[in-house]
């Protein structure tokens, strides 16, 4: 506990927040910046640290959560597998994403095979246990999560389960964050790079980012004061005219990363271009298992096809995903989109950015 306080000192908080509007005071334009990561997004709502930064540094929102960013089409084939008798695995933050007509949680309740688990173990065991019956594990997520969502194939490989698949939509973050920057309309100057995605790809992966499109780069924990500390290591650099990757969460993130956990996922998995909700498709910013593996592909082996429709009317996550607008600027949020009624994977999500308004800032 000692060492979570450390990062949850108010006086210590007010402080940096004091620095913060020191150095923004030099600035002669508006500074925004992106954090890329959900956790991050609850963090600063849930802290309020919006309300401790001057009004010419401005916080907003990218595609960090791996729920928001999955298209509908994902989700209507994933519907469409479970109303073929197929027993669908998932983690329980998917089941009341809403597809083009339903979702996991309402087909659940008329009688679809749908589980929901902790650990992608659980698929395995759920394929021995019912070795007559297809298990479909919903392999969402990015960096962090592959890895575990992976082990199923190496698991099922070395015990010979041929009766289990992954419908994948694993996504990588930074050409997301080049796609974000490339985006002159978003008017993105600095990125809060995440530290979950960081201690697998490590610090270093920014830097080709960094160096290309010369935008402040700054990896930073999730307690008030790793937040503070990066956006004023970011001013700092804005000041200075600088662009470079700094590591302010080193107790955790190396600049390497973890090599162990992408050599096992480059093993399994290569580049692929995919579709992000809200943005489109961004060339090699997905991963697909690889042809040798090709049996445990839900879409190869089922000859499904994803297909990537229009959301729903009104509907306004695409633009809350680039941070082009914040939730409050949809007219649909608080009033017809609520955790309980959810339109969009924005408001779904326990990372999302609409749920994080929502709960702490409505």
């Amino acid at each position: 506990m000692k060492y979570i306080d450390g990062f949850r000192n108010s006086e210590s908080e007010v402080a940096v927040s004091r620095q913060i509007k020191e150095l923004a005071s030099a600035l002669d334009r508006q500074v925004t910046i992106m954090e890329v990561c959900g956790t991050h997004t609850m963090s600063i709502a849930k802290f309020a640290i919006r309300n401790l930064l001057p009004e010419n540094i401005r916080l907003v929102s990218g595609p960090g959560c791996p729920v928001c960013v999955t298209p509908q089409g994902y989700i209507n084939t994933a519907l469409e597998l479970a109303m073929g008798g197929k027993i669908i695995m998932t983690f329980a933050d998917m089941m009341n994403v809403p597809g083009t007509k339903s979702s996991l949680s309402s087909i659940r309740s008329s009688g679809a095979r749908i589980e929901t688990c902790y650990s992608p173990e659980s698929a395995i065991e759920a394929a021995v246990k019912n070795p007559d019956d297809e298990v479909v594990f919903l392999g969402v997520g990015f960096e962090t999560t592959i890895g575990p969502v992976i082990s199923i194939v190496s698991s099922a490989c070395a015990r010979n389960i041929r009766n289990i698949s992954l419908l994948t939509s694993f996504k990588v973050i930074p050409p997301a964050m080049e796609a974000l920057a490339a985006d002159k309309e978003l008017r993105i100057d600095a990125f809060l790079c995440p530290a979950h995605v960081s201690a697998i790809i490590g610090a270093d992966a920014y830097r080709p980012f960094v160096a290309k499109y010369h935008r402040p780069c700054v990896v930073a924990g999730f307690e008030p004061l790793d937040i503070l500390g990066g956006i004023k290591s970011i001013i700092e650099q804005v000041l200075k005219g600088e662009a470079k990757v700094e590591n302010n969460y080193s107790r955790v993130v190396k600049d390497e990363g973890n090599p162990k956990a992408m050599s096992f996922i480059n093993k399994y998995l290569e580049p692929a271009d995919s579709y992000w909700r809200g943005i489109g498709i961004i060339p090699e910013s997905g991963m697909s298992l690889k042809n040798e593996f090709s049996p445990f592909d839900a879409e190869k082996r089922f000859g499904m096809t994803i297909v990537n429709d229009e959301e729903k009317k009104g509907c306004r996550c695409g633009d809350v995903l680039k941070g082009k607008i914040v939730p409050p600027d949809c007219p649909l949020f608080a009033t017809k989109c609520t955790p309980s009624s959810p339109v969009g994977p924005c408001m779904v999500s326990s990372e999302g950015t609409c749920a994080a308004y929502y709960k702490y800032s409505k």
